[in-house]
């Protein structure tokens, strides 16, 4: 039986900060001790060590010991892919160097969020299923962090619709959002928002997204809804968690509950979160929009919700280091505790995809995905990161002054 001790840290555990220590036996949280940083047991286990015993010792005084990030939103690895418009990577070196800052940034669960819809997807049908195929084989051989998959539906996407039917009923897939990003409503409200957004990301004239947007429309309105409905509830019977994506009013979040959705991602507006909320499904804010102080297309202020209590879930969007720093502003700032703010980047997360019996908190039992965290001038940054028991990641610094 392995076994691990990491002593003397501010533990922070679902409803409270603790100084103590925590023993970890083949991979899991085995014990959770409060004491202090002098305690005689904590010195008796380092001379153990000392003495020959092959239990790992972790000292961790001074350090914050946090249960690892959970990330069930982020499309960072597009960008991986496909840096700028048209520059392609191989998809197997973008998942192997996208996989190795997720440790530093803290994440040991990350839900890769894949887009499948013509006109706004970074990439084509067939380099989804592949980068689908290669995280499902990836993650069953190695794997630094937990990989699971998050597809994103364009409910305009009409020829994508077998190909998510299909992940459904094998269970390829672990959380499905609906998305309509088309003109006139959700995120591109605003006349021409959608076209300028388009011609940003993909590199296309005004001709071109003159036909992309004339093709969506058209699209739109051949869509099945009620073929949609029965798709929503045939994830949730597969154990597959289903969400809806910039609601922008309380009548959307009632539509999208008909759909299955327990989680809001990014609502539009405050009234429409706290409907959400009230309606008893979780709403799921970005982390880069708090540590920037707002949204990057003038929305909701993800802090204004978190403040109102209309949000209890954080992600990366598309900025995997935004997630740490977001938990220890929010802390910092008063607007939540640091309990409740690391919660919103794990527990609840964890909760609203169904892995709650596994990750997300610091419970004996759990998986021992933890974070070592320090400090400096404010921000944090990661010492060491443990995946199941075992440290896939270390960093100190080179120069002190």
């Amino acid at each position: 039986m392995s076994t691990m001790w990491i002593i003397g840290g501010s533990i922070v555990l679902p409803d409270e900060v603790v100084t103590g220590s925590l023993k970890i036996e083949d991979g899991r949280i085995a014990e959770i001790r409060r004491e202090a940083a002098d305690d005689p047991d904590r010195r008796g286990m380092a001379e153990a060590t000392a003495e020959g015993d092959d239990t790992i010792i972790i000292d961790a005084g001074g350090l914050y010991v946090m249960p690892g990030l959970v990330d069930i939103h982020s499309d960072a690895i597009e960008k991986e892919v496909q840096p700028r418009p048209n520059t392609m990577f191989p998809l197997d070196m973008a998942l192997m160097e996208f996989e190795r800052k997720l440790p530093l940034h803290g994440i040991t669960s990350m839900y890769h969020s894949l887009s499948l819809g013509v006109g706004l997807s970074l990439r084509g049908d067939h380099y989804l299923t592949q980068l689908v195929e290669l995280i499902r084989r990836y993650r069953s051989k190695r794997s630094m962090v937990r990989h699971g998959i998050h597809l994103r539906y364009e409910v305009s996407h009409l020829d994508g619709l077998p190909i998510v039917e299909r992940y459904i009923q094998e269970k390829v897939i672990d959380y499905l959002s609906f998305m309509n990003h088309s003109p006139g409503q959700g995120q591109y409200r605003e006349p021409g928002s959608f076209e300028r957004y388009v011609m940003k990301n993909q590199g296309v004239d005004r001709e071109e997204v003159r036909y992309i947007v004339e093709d969506l429309l058209k699209r739109q309105r051949q869509v099945d809804w009620s073929r949609l409905r029965d798709l929503g509830r045939l994830a949730t019977r597969n154990g597959i968690a289903v969400a809806s994506h910039d609601d922008d009013s309380p009548e959307r979040v009632d539509e999208s509950i008909r759909y299955g959705a327990t989680v809001s991602e990014f609502p539009m507006n405050l009234d429409t979160a706290r409907h959400a909320i009230k309606r008893g499904i979780r709403v799921c804010v970005g982390a880069p929009n708090v540590v920037r102080g707002g949204s990057h297309d003038n929305n909701m202020r993800a802090a204004d919700a978190i403040a109102a209590g209309a949000a209890d879930i954080l992600c990366s969007d598309y900025h995997p280091s935004s997630l740490l720093a977001a938990i220890f502003k929010l802390s910092d700032d008063g607007i939540i505790g640091l309990p409740e703010a690391v919660r919103m980047g794990t527990l609840h997360p964890a909760q609203a995809i169904g892995a709650e019996q596994v990750i997300g908190s610091i419970e004996p039992g759990k998986a021992a995905d933890l974070l070592l965290v320090d400090r400096y001038e404010g921000y944090p940054w990661v010492r060491r990161t443990i995946v199941g028991g075992r440290e896939v990641y270390a960093a100190s610094e080179y120069y002190l002054g």
